[in-house]
């Protein structure tokens, strides 16, 4: 391999790493594969992107056979504005010859070479694809897991391939005791373009004004490990062994190249040059944020947030999801929560558009893979994201839409793993004309096809899959909402002022299950006023008290602070006992706190005899937990 610095420092005899981006980038030779990180417009490495296709173009001007060309492209994240920045310079044919992407809605030039056919094209989860840099690094054979299974990355339903031409199977399905699982292939990096906030001569590499730190290291080792190059775009040099080592994220060893980029190619964002607030390096004020007007969006948005729980960690997704946070700002809320992005925000609240990723007054920023891995093995408490199909099976499409290629992001690692998901979106494609008057909704002209298909185009979350695991699963539009049963969907509400099989049913592509006691939204989703969700959720709705467990086939019931003042709350708590447990073939586990449970004395006698008929008829084993020791005996102590 050439050398990338021609100078010493003087009298040190350490090579200087620091190149154009010119030099750096003629380093890439035609068919190799080159790994990409960023996330939308964070951490993207503009410069390097910029310098690759001006030197594609080049080459192909004066027949120069020696430049980059015919290149497998991976990345994880979507890299992009959805017009001309961040991948999209790469979207030129003969430059590409198989492009292995997470999303792929923000570069319309890459789609449209896969669309014509013009490269091989594959669809692998976010998550997974993150992961897979430290399986590449550690020179694992591939990535074991069950994200996928049942969605369009299965092999039975694809394998992620996305065109005619692409035919080479990259995810196996393999079964390990007993349960499925999915083999996504591992291959050789032979070049990392990253990005970083500042370097030293030698290559390290520090990130204290990017927005996140995202898979930069996990994609510097597996290029570095498999033989490959390390280029790394920075924004200034630093003074050799100035920089404080516990800044260094990524290590001069695994660094082959530094680039200084211009400014303007090196913004934090592709809408902000700098944000204090993104870094972390200021804490900002929020009374500033606008209050939703009370359209559909906010109809959606404030649907959504009754889902949400005191102490819950949650998931946003891009688009009609970020209306939940400006809910929660709005109802104070927001510091009851802990909101995430899927590239290693922790708290704090959400950015949005082309900030999207980015995040103001956070907890804590970690990388992308952990992130997954959190994610992946069930820290999300609930998560809301977009709906943009769905069919009778509870299936959701959000990723191939005809000849369109969104892609699939982080949605499947997602929803596949989150102990609830609520899925929102309007109920028709297009924009409807609709009022809101005296606590009613009018749909006054209704425009576009409704989401609600027979069978969706492509499958980003099974429906199927979710009902075997029973979880949770709701479906949220302006108009009604469904939830997910064992054989599809079944409409639960509809909103006040609409009618039925006008509004509703008539649209659809399916008659669906209709709720015994279907039930009217709660009506103050309609009107102008605040919903009062911080008094509801510090009360903490008695539906919002039990989890079932399936894996462990255990039902949670936390009963702390709760108080039952009639009769009417002893059947309540049998009904949501029913309710949790219903479809369960075999009888589970229950752990339940009874920490500060407060009843009136002439109340406890039947309460008493409802408990044990749950026992009799629900429960295998029982451990309680209780401040009260005449309430435990009475109950039947610990693990009774």
């Amino acid at each position: 391999m050439q050398t990338y610095g021609q100078e010493f420092t003087r009298g040190s005899g350490k090579r200087i790493k620091i190149v154009s981006a010119l030099d750096a980038v003629k380093l890439i030779h035609a068919g190799n594969t080159v790994a990409t990180g960023g996330f939308v417009g964070i951490g993207v490495p503009e410069e390097l992107l910029l310098a690759l296709e001006k030197h594609f173009l080049s080459s192909q001007k004066n027949q120069d056979q020696s430049g980059a060309k015919d290149l497998t492209l991976i990345y994880a994240a979507g890299q992009g504005d959805g017009k001309e920045k961040g991948l999209n310079h790469l979207g030129h044919e003969g430059l590409l010859r198989r492009v292995i992407g997470g999303h792929w809605g923000l570069v319309p030039k890459i789609q449209k070479l896969a669309i014509e056919n013009k490269i091989e094209a594959y669809n692998l989860p976010q998550g997974v694809i993150s992961h897979l840099y430290r399986d590449i690094a550690a020179k694992r054979p591939g990535h074991l897991s069950r994200i996928g299974l049942g969605t369009f990355v299965d092999p039975r339903h694809g394998g992620g391939k996305l065109n005619a031409c692409t035919t080479k199977d990259l995810v196996q399905l393999l079964n390990i005791d007993g349960q499925e699982c999915l083999l996504y292939q591992t291959l050789p990096i032979d070049v990392a373009l990253i990005r970083a906030t500042t370097a030293d001569p030698d290559g390290n590499l520090t990130m204290e004004r990017e927005a996140l730190t995202l898979e930069i290291l996990a994609l510097a080792m597996a290029a570095h490990n498999s033989g490959g190059i390390v280029i790394a775009q920075v924004e200034r040099i630093a003074e050799r062994d100035s920089l404080n080592p516990r800044q260094v994220k990524v290590p001069g060893i695994l660094v082959d190249c530094v680039v200084l980029a211009e400014p303007q190619h090196h913004w934090q964002t592709f809408a902000e040059p700098y944000s204090a607030a993104y870094s972390g390096e200021l804490r900002v004020p929020v009374n500033h944020l606008k209050e939703m007007p009370l359209d559909e969006r906010k109809i959606i948005a404030r649907r959504a947030a009754f889902e949400l729980s005191a102490n819950s960690v949650v998931n946003l997704g891009i688009g009609m999801p970020e209306g939940v946070a400006s809910i929660a700002h709005e109802e104070h809320i927001i510091d009851m929560l802990t909101l995430t992005t899927e590239p290693g925000v922790i708290g704090g609240i959400p950015a949005s558009g082309l900030n999207f990723g980015a995040g103001i007054n956070t907890h804590a920023i970690i990388d992308q893979p952990y992130q997954f891995d959190f994610y992946d093995g069930g820290g999300l408490d609930i998560a809301f994201l977009g709906l943009a199909e769905a069919d009778q099976s509870g299936n959701v499409n959000v990723s191939k839409f005809g000849p369109r290629l969104a892609g699939a992001g982080g949605f499947i690692n997602i929803s596949q793993s989150a102990k609830k998901v609520v899925f929102v979106g309007s109920f028709n494609s297009g924009k409807s004309v609709f009022k809101v008057t005296d606590g009613q909704l009018h749909i006054e002209q209704t425009d576009g096809r409704c989401k609600f298909v027979k069978t969706v185009q492509h499958l980003t979350f099974s429906g199927q899959h979710a009902a075997a695991e029973y979880k949770p699963v709701l479906y949220v539009t302006e108009r009604c909402v469904f939830r997910l049963i064992a054989d599809g969907l079944e409409l639960i509400e509809i909103a006040p002022g609409i009618d039925l099989e006008r509004d509703i049913l008539s649209q659809m592509a399916f008659r669906p299950r209709i709720a015994t006691d279907l039930r009217l939204m709660d009506g103050r989703i309609f009107q102008a006023e605040t919903m009062g969700l911080r008094d509801l959720m510090l009360k903490v709705p008695l539906e919002h008290r039990l989890r079932y467990d399936h894996t462990k086939n255990t039902l949670f019931i936390n009963f702390e602070g709760y108080s039952v003042h009639n009769l009417g709350d002893v059947e309540a708590v049998r009904q949501q006992v029913v309710h949790a447990l219903q479809g369960i073939p075999e009888k589970v586990h229950a752990v339940i706190n009874y920490d500060n449970f407060s009843i009136l004395p002439d109340l406890i006698d039947p309460y008493v005899k409802m408990v044990k008929d749950l026992n009799q008829t629900y429960y295998q084993t029982v451990t309680r937990y209780s401040t009260s020791g005449f309430l435990r005996a009475k109950l039947g102590g610990k693990d009774a």
